[in-house]
């Protein structure tokens, strides 16, 4: 592991930083892929953005130091299932440590026998692109092979809190 340059002074600290961050809302996700047993594996990830439309590209995050990450750079595949304003519960149960956070879970698969989660209210099948570290973390850039939605109203993060939009 890298030891992170000291910041210049500029101001500012990482906890002012990181409550001026928590202003800005953001969508919640659950990044699902399997492991190498065949089990799978699903983090909840708030840093998800659209990338490029041609092709169709989207980027998330990962802590360097996440104890998933060498499952997600190593597997060729992934789906980001974006949660809707009812599943709090769920982005809370795939931010914790457990054994199986998929267990109660309903799900289906995708092309690639990647969990879709039931209730998402949109998901992208992708094939892990590109990775670049930056700071202290890794953004993986998804190419889409496959996506739907449902329209409803969405989960968001702000402030630090998850918070059912539109209900």
């Amino acid at each position: 592991m890298k030891t992170p340059m000291p910041l210049p002074d500029r101001g500012f600290n990482t906890r002012q930083f990181k409550s001026a961050l928590s202003q800005f809302a953001t969508g919640v996700t659950v990044i699902t892929t399997r492991l190498g047993n065949g089990h799978f594996l699903g983090i909840t990830a708030s840093s998800f953005n659209s990338v490029s439309l041609t092709p169709p590209l989207v980027l998330w995050s990962l802590s360097d130091r996440a104890s998933s990450l060498p499952v997600f750079t190593g597997n060729s595949h992934y789906v980001i299932n974006v949660l809707g304003a009812e599943q709090t519960a769920l982005a809370e149960q795939f931010s914790k440590p457990a054994i199986d956070r998929f267990s109660g879970v309903e799900f289906t698969l995708s092309p690639t026998g990647l969990p879709i989660l039931a209730g998402a209210t949109a998901w992208f099948e992708c094939h892990n692109r590109s990775r670049y570290p930056e700071g202290d973390h890794i953004i993986f850039v998804g190419e889409v092979e496959q996506c739907a939605f449902t329209a409803g109203a969405p989960l968001i993060f702000h402030g630090g809190q998850l918070i059912s939009f539109g209900k």
